[in-house]
């Protein structure tokens, strides 16, 4: 299940959001995913009121940034009935619990919790007592931490998707740690998937390939927009990719059945080996190692039956340098 998460990267318009729908869209990701704050129930005054002058800035103060990046309600209406209209489920992160209440209105059919609120149980506990699904990031958190979260989640359903995470942006391969996927699935029995803020897309198709049932990517239109995550986004052709390669993961996982395949059948006949006669072989003669010589094609008996034909007693006239018949393993042999 692939999310595409456009986070606040329509810096607060509705158009631009929009725009993020339909890239999301025409990428075939399963959802596109949004963030819901109300912005002064998730800061105190003083952190409202700081000065935000950086590169990203979208506002003087950090507080009139935040705000700034928010859709406004009647906006968000209209964004789930551009969802609707171009077919990609519509999902989002509440940041406290109005919004998500405010989401629950909009019908959203599963809740994401970032990072940030793993910790914060009385949000955990509010979204759970939805009874909607919950995906979990983790990034940021120690393995405690997450059992909390979970077992929180857990007194009020079991529908849960961990989201394995490292909280840095853009993050470096080295700090991936990749292998936590199978190790949250281990210690908590349940559905895990990967939240990547890295570059490029090898590692979260590898993550896919490790078991991330759920992959979640930021994108923007253009990464040189200003706003504080497009650095750290995919843009539209690199979402194309990373879906298309993930489905072909998907489909390279297969089955843990090891067969002959259809598709391997004329090769194994072509390349393969079989049992032939080393030289001219008489009916009634009886098989020695040195009647046996091992060639292509391999539509014969195979090479690993080679020590059954010895002592077998030919039935029939066998010309040299001729596949040994399929039904000689069931020759007499010398008593």
């Amino acid at each position: 299940f692939i999310i595409a998460e456009a986070g606040v990267n329509h810096n607060g318009e509705l158009a631009l959001a929009k725009q993020l729908v339909e890239v999301a869209a025409h990428a075939h990701a399963d959802a596109v995913k949004l963030q819901k704050r109300t912005v002064e129930d998730i800061l105190i005054r003083s952190a409202l009121a700081a000065p935000y002058t950086g590169p990203n800035s979208l506002g003087a103060t950090y507080g009139e940034h935040r705000q700034r990046l928010e859709l406004s309600e009647p906006a968000w209406r209209e964004l789930a009935g551009e969802c609707r209209r171009v077919g990609i489920t519509l999902l989002a992160s509440p940041w406290d619990p109005r919004s998500a209440d405010f989401l629950e209105t909009l019908g959203v059919p599963a809740f994401k919790l970032a990072s940030a609120d793993l910790t914060n149980l009385p949000l955990v506990e509010h979204v759970a007592r939805k009874k909607r699904p919950i995906l979990l990031s983790t990034g940021m958190s120690e393995l405690d931490e997450i059992e909390d979260a979970v077992a929180a989640v857990r007194r009020h359903h079991d529908e849960l998707v961990l989201l394995h995470c490292t909280s840095a942006y853009p993050c470096e391969y080295a700090e991936l740690n990749l292998r936590v996927i199978d190790a949250l699935r281990r210690r908590f029995d349940c559905l895990v998937g990967y939240s990547g803020h890295e570059r490029g897309l090898a590692t979260t198709e590898a993550a896919v390939a490790l078991g991330a049932c759920v992959v979640e990517r930021h994108f923007t239109l253009d990464r040189t927009m200003r706003g504080p995550d497009h650095a750290a986004s995919l843009e539209p052709r690199g979402l194309e990719l990373l879906v298309r390669d993930i489905r072909h993961v998907e489909a390279a996982l297969g089955s843990a059945e090891k067969r002959v395949l259809p598709s391997e059948v004329p090769v194994r006949q072509r390349l393969a080996k079989s049992v032939v006669a080393a030289r001219d072989i008489p009916a009634g003669h009886t098989l020695t190692r040195e009647d046996l010589a091992v060639k292509g094609p391999g539509t014969g008996v195979s090479p690993r039956h080679l020590p059954r034909l010895v002592g077998v007693v030919a039935e029939r006239a066998i010309a040299g340098d001729t596949l040994i018949p399929l039904d000689a393993l069931g020759w007499r042999r010398t008593p």
